[in-house]
């Protein structure tokens, strides 16, 4: 609360200093009232010297009617615009530029027509869900209608931040946390809209509002960097799983193939013996060639009509034998 009030205080003597410097002689004015105090006091001496004691009095009506002609004069910069009252009433508005007004009778007040930026100071709101956040933003309005802007309202600095707090507490304060986190730019546009609906009687156009930060309590964000971390490990479980079940599948289809195909386990063997390279550090002892796996898987057949093996498959299982005795070693 008290950044709330020191920003009330910012904007009331932002705009104090500027009436203050709307009011003061620009160097236009002080170069005309010079030049006419100069001319007056000239011509006070010349009339001294042909009439005694009408010098002063010349030299005096010079140096007011001088200063008048100076007041007269007002400038305005390219970015301001003047509101011009007479006795008190509405006249017109002047500027950019020179221009003259009624000495006395006319009072000129000058309004900025830039793109104005102003400080949303730091709102503590309370979500939908119950979650106490501190949350601040950025405000940019310019004014598009001076005469509204200066003859409805007291302050518009003052008024359009009042009333840019207000909505965004009303907008957030409606809002769950997850959306508040990351709708941000949705939740600027609904603050814009509201802020601009209630201003656009006080002749002001907002032409965005930014959220700058949003902040929690600490044990708040350190259960969200649980859930966070937890949310990754699930993801990371789940992609390892798919990618084991696709593997198996990939596996299970290799089997298949080898198995439609006698020659494929005995290609893998060699490719698989091939690919630990011919370096003298590898060396690969064969215990159980492939002949005797296939033996095996004869002798696994049914017999013969005779219930006994064959006689051609005797010298094929001699020969086997024969090879498991002397096993291979590649070096």
């Amino acid at each position: 609360m008290a950044t709330g009030i020191e920003h009330d205080a910012d904007f009331r003597r932002a705009g104090r200093e500027f009436h203050l410097r709307s009011r003061m002689p620009s160097f236009v004015q002080l170069a005309v009232f010079v030049v006419l105090v100069t001319i007056s006091i000239g011509l006070g001496f010349y009339v001294g010297q042909t009439s005694e004691g009408w010098g002063l009095a010349v030299g005096v009506a010079g140096t007011i009617v001088a200063a008048l002609l100076a007041a007269s004069i007002k400038v305005a910069n390219q970015w301001e615009r003047g509101l011009v009252l007479r006795l008190g009433e509405f006249h017109s508005i002047r500027g950019p530029g020179l221009f003259f007004i009624v000495p006395i009778i006319d009072r000129v007040r000058l309004v900025d027509a830039r793109v104005l930026a102003a400080d949303i100071p730091r709102q503590e709101v309370i979500t939908r869900d119950n979650v106490p956040v501190s949350i601040n933003g950025a405000l940019f309005f310019r004014v598009t209608s001076v005469e509204d802007a200066v003859m409805k309202i007291q302050d518009y600095g003052y008024g359009i931040s009042l009333l840019a707090q207000t909505a965004l507490r009303d907008v957030v304060g409606g809002m769950v946390l997850d959306e508040l986190l990351s709708e941000r730019e949705r939740i600027g546009k609904m603050v814009e809209q509201a802020v601009e609906n209630d201003s656009k009687a006080w002749g002001l156009h907002v032409t965005g509002i930014r959220l700058m930060d949003i902040d929690m309590p600490e044990d708040l964000k350190r259960i969200m960097s649980r859930q966070a971390g937890a949310e990754r490990e699930k993801r990371a479980t789940i992609i390892k799983a798919e990618g084991d079940r696709l593997a198996a599948e990939n596996l299970a289809a290799a089997a298949a193939t080898m198995r439609a195909s006698p020659g494929a386990m005995q290609l893998r063997t060699l490719q698989t013996i091939d690919g630990l390279g011919p370096t003298a550090s590898n060396t690969v002892l064969l215990a159980v060639p492939v002949e005797v796996m296939q033996l095996a898987k004869r002798f696994s057949q049914p017999a013969g009509t005779n219930g006994q093996t064959s006689s051609r498959t005797l010298p094929t299982i001699a020969s086997a034998v024969a090879e498991s005795a002397n096993a291979e070693v590649f070096t």
